[in-house]
């Protein structure tokens, strides 16, 4: 038996037995990344990211929405704002997309039942601030959503773990960006000094 040994603790083999990772490999080839090493419910994990991915189609239709519908003389910079957003929200469409193929299933692109499916909305908002102001709080949905699911896939699925954690970096950044495009049309910062 051939071991690789971690660290500084070489009492405990760091991978099995090579001759049975290659067995397992050929006898479950149909498995695809799916090990008997994977911690979860491919299913269970398949329909959380279900959910991510049909938040972050409505994330893209929103902001784009709001990009085209901009107006006023101080809309520009909102505007370019709201379409580097719905660009970030597509990629992270994509990749959630792809994991869920990575985990054998097949991503819900359906528009039926969308909103169903999404923690957040699809709210168009009157004027520039409001549409700021839905973002933000589509916004604030998305960091506790991608907080709590983090916490679900942990050591479980560190594949999956890690690229959420790289959405939800992304997503308090947006927060943040919508938070200083309000402050910056109502005048007074909300957040506590």
């Amino acid at each position: 038996m051939r071991t690789i040994r971690s660290g500084s603790d070489t009492s405990k083999p760091f991978l099995s037995d090579v001759e049975e990772l290659r067995r397992r490999a050929r006898e479950s080839m149909g498995k695809g990344a799916i090990t008997e090493k994977y911690g979860l419910d491919p299913q269970e994990a398949i329909e959380v990211l279900q959910t991510a991915l049909a938040t972050e189609i409505v994330c893209v239709l929103r902001y784009s929405a709001h990009a085209v519908s901009a107006a006023g003389i101080n809309s520009s910079e909102v505007r370019t704002e709201f379409e580097e957003h719905a660009q970030d929200e597509l990629d992270h469409m994509k990749r959630i997309a792809q994991r869920i193929n990575e985990l054998g299933g097949k991503p819900d692109m359906d528009p039926e039942g969308l909103l169903t499916r999404a923690h957040s909305q699809y709210v168009e908002g009157n004027d520039l601030v409001e549409m700021i102001k839905e973002n933000l709080v589509a916004e604030r949905i998305a960091v506790e959503s991608y907080t709590e699911m983090i916490r679900f896939f942990g050591d479980r699925d560190p594949t999956t773990r890690i690229m959420l954690e790289d959405i939800l970096a992304k997503e308090e950044e947006h927060a943040s960006d919508m938070h200083d495009l309000l402050v910056a049309r109502e005048g007074s910062p909300m957040l506590p000094g």
